[in-house]
């Protein structure tokens, strides 16, 4: 079994909306997709960090879930902050291909691998500080991340490993320290993958280690489509 992860997918088969419009890195992503997810066997497991379809409601994104259902291996998705159909977890859960999990609040073990996660929300910079409203959500973030380590605590063997899907990278551009990462550090998360991040210009790497734990950005159009191969 090996894990992989790819996020953003911004799916839009029942709701037309090219992404395209935001250049030719987008055309055609879909069938790439398709083509290096048939790399991966059927026991692997593709994360995918949110952002999954542009639908408003689930019965719109379940042609998207399907596209998800059908690529390669075992896939574990969480919420993007656009993927305002995801509303109670349960009806997502009801809609869901077989071979595809969500995760909300909660965590899921296949092997001996713990996997849990949460949308996250943006982390200021160095000086700034949230508006009130958005530091609710960044506070009921880290309540969620909370109640997901839990989970997986009480099921986590010392053998196993512990892996966070997290939508929004959970530190600023310098990279410091944050409630999100100081929680993963002190759960003795193994690896955290993360997308939102898009475009050319986006100052960040794919891969880095801070405070022992390896850190992947995976937004499919910096990714050029191609799953990156999460190591524990």
């Amino acid at each position: 079994m090996k894990i992989y992860s790819l996020s953003d997918f911004h799916l839009s088969i029942n709701c037309s909306k090219p992404m395209n419009i935001f250049g030719s890195v987008w055309d055609n992503y879909l069938d790439e997709i398709r083509l290096q997810c048939d790399k991966l066997g059927d026991d692997d497991i593709l994360l995918i960090a949110g952002d999954i379809s542009w639908a408003m409601t689930l019965e719109e994104a379940k042609a998207d879930l399907n596209f998800i259902g059908a690529l390669k291996g075992r896939k574990i998705i969480i919420r993007g902050n656009h993927d305002y159909w995801w509303k109670s977890i349960s009806a997502v859960r009801a809609a869901l291909p077989q071979g595809v999990f969500a995760l909300q609040n909660d965590c899921l073990k296949i092997g001996d691998v713990v996997f849990t996660g949460s949308r996250g929300w943006t982390t200021p910079e160095p000086g700034n500080a949230l508006p009130a409203d958005e530091q609710k959500i960044y506070d009921r973030e880290i309540q969620r991340f909370k109640l997901g380590l839990a989970a997986a605590s009480k099921i986590r063997t010392d053998s196993d490993k512990l892996v966070v899907l997290c939508h929004y990278p959970p530190f600023n551009s310098t990279f410091s320290k944050t409630p999100f990462t100081q929680l993963f550090e002190e759960n003795r998360v193994d690896a955290v993958v993360y997308g939102h991040l898009h475009g050319p210009n986006v100052k960040t790497v794919n891969n880095l280690s801070m405070g022992g734990i390896r850190y992947y950005l995976t937004s499919c159009d910096l990714l050029r489509n191609r799953p990156i191969n999460v190591e524990l």
